[in-house]
């Protein structure tokens, strides 16, 4: 692998690793649908125009219903979920709930046609991971009936980023990439704008919050893709999954280290076991790792 495709790589881990510290500073003064809105829409000015100097668009007509169905459970629901969530969980916790990407889409992989064998290792794996998630909510780092609402948003916003990856394998795999992403971004723009508009503050948000906003269409949605679609190119799309399990190091390391959060021990404890469980229920499934790095 070339220097330019570790230096993306190390971009990449940085990247997607803060978008939940951002979120957790918008969603303080502005409501998660106009923080979810604002970025995609930024994300979709960016690459769309991307798209059609490649004609990346023009494909997509006959796959319109697989669009919608991607921007609904990878843009919509997930960026919503994760919204809403980050008001009642700390960033950290976030982080470390949606490594469990890996894990969720080995689970229901079988369900989108794709039989893998559930070997030993695999299915260690599955139970460190689900042990991972018990012990995390389990360790006094949740507490509360918001606290287990927040919890559930990133469960929901887990299963979307697992489905999301599987429709693109199924339905949109011999399309160039940014194409799908580019339109299903605006589709999901489309989608939350009334919703937004009927929660838009009345008055300017800070600086703070705009800039949040800001950072997360421009740089950890629009550039990361971009990015993304480099590093499949230059280092194939198993190395580029590996991603998945340095992003939530970062967002841990920014939730502790500059929000002050708690994570205690018991919770970097089920933060290795997930991501350990994660490790060994998806190594041998290159179809599921494959999907989930295009649809990245």
């Amino acid at each position: 692998m070339s220097w330019r495709a570790w230096l993306t790589f190390g971009a990449l881990g940085v990247i997607w690793g803060v978008p939940y510290f951002f979120i957790r500073i918008a969603v303080q003064e502005v409501s998660p649908l106009v923080v979810v809105w604002g970025r995609l829409t930024l994300a979709a000015l960016v690459l769309l125009p991307v798209a059609a100097h490649r004609g990346s668009l023009r494909p997509l007509r006959g796959h319109l219903g697989a669009v919608v169905a991607f921007a609904l459970v990878e843009f919509v629901g997930p960026f919503t979920a994760i919204s809403y969530g980050e008001r009642w969980i700390s960033s950290s916790v976030t982080g470390i709930l949606i490594a469990g990407v890996p894990l969720t889409i080995a689970v229901i992989s079988r369900f989108f046609g794709l039989h893998e064998p559930l070997r030993f290792m695999r299915a260690l794996g599955l139970l460190l991971g689900l042990s991972g998630v018990v012990a995390l909510t389990g360790f006094g780092t949740v507490a509360g009936a918001t606290g287990w609402a927040g919890v559930g948003c990133m469960l929901l916003a887990t299963v979307g980023y697992a489905i999301g990856p599987l429709i693109i394998q199924r339905h949109l795999k011999g399309l160039d990439s940014i194409g799908p992403v580019a339109a299903s971004l605006a589709v999901a723009s489309a989608v939350l704008l009334l919703p937004a508009l009927l929660t838009f503050p009345r008055r300017l948000p800070s600086v703070l919050t705009l800039s949040s906003i800001v950072v997360l269409g421009l740089l950890c949605s629009a550039v990361a893709m971009l990015l993304m679609f480099y590093l499949v190119k230059q280092a194939g799309a198993a190395r580029a999954a590996v991603i998945t399990y340095i992003n939530p190091v970062v967002a841990t390391l920014l939730g502790v280290g500059l929000l002050h959060e708690n994570l205690g021990w018991g919770g970097y404890i089920a933060f290795a076991v997930i991501l350990i469980g994660s490790w060994l229920a998806t190594r041998t499934v290159a179809p599921a790792r494959t999907g989930a790095a295009e649809a990245a």
